[in-house]
């Protein structure tokens, strides 16, 4: 049997300056080098080196879809609420309420938002991992 962790994620994204500015700002995430090669694409740490990369397509065409997001956790949701809020970025819950935060069936609280290119960021406070 094999054993997996999680490594990375790579999202396509059309202008990789205001990505990299937009998941600073958002996320606080902090850029590291990438090592893998001399391409533009940027890389940010998710921590525990965990990673997340950018990877420049200008002309290539973005499809986004809700169900399709990746999910990262805070012990503070409050606080990153009140965080996107300071940025004026608007989120929602799963339904698309604006400015709503949704209580899942376990107890989970969650918002969603999306990045300059579309793609759809959850935020939990499941930190039970």
């Amino acid at each position: 049997m094999h054993t997996f962790s999680f490594n990375h994620i790579a999202l396509a994204v059309k202008d990789v300056n205001t990505s990299i500015e937009f998941y600073q700002k958002a996320l606080q995430l902090k850029e590291i080098k990438n090592t893998a090669s001399n391409s533009k694409t940027r890389w940010l740490s998710l921590s525990d080196g965990k990673q997340l990369h950018l990877i420049p397509r200008p002309n290539s065409e973005i499809k986004i879809n809700k169900a399709v997001h990746f999910a990262l956790a805070t012990s503070n949701i409050d606080a990153f609420i009140k965080h996107l809020e300071d940025l004026k970025i608007e989120y929602s819950d799963w339904l698309n309420t604006p400015n709503k935060d949704y209580i899942r069936k376990d107890g989970i609280k969650q918002v969603y938002f999306q990045d300059p290119n579309g793609y759809w960021i959850e935020i939990n406070d499941d930190t039970t991992l």
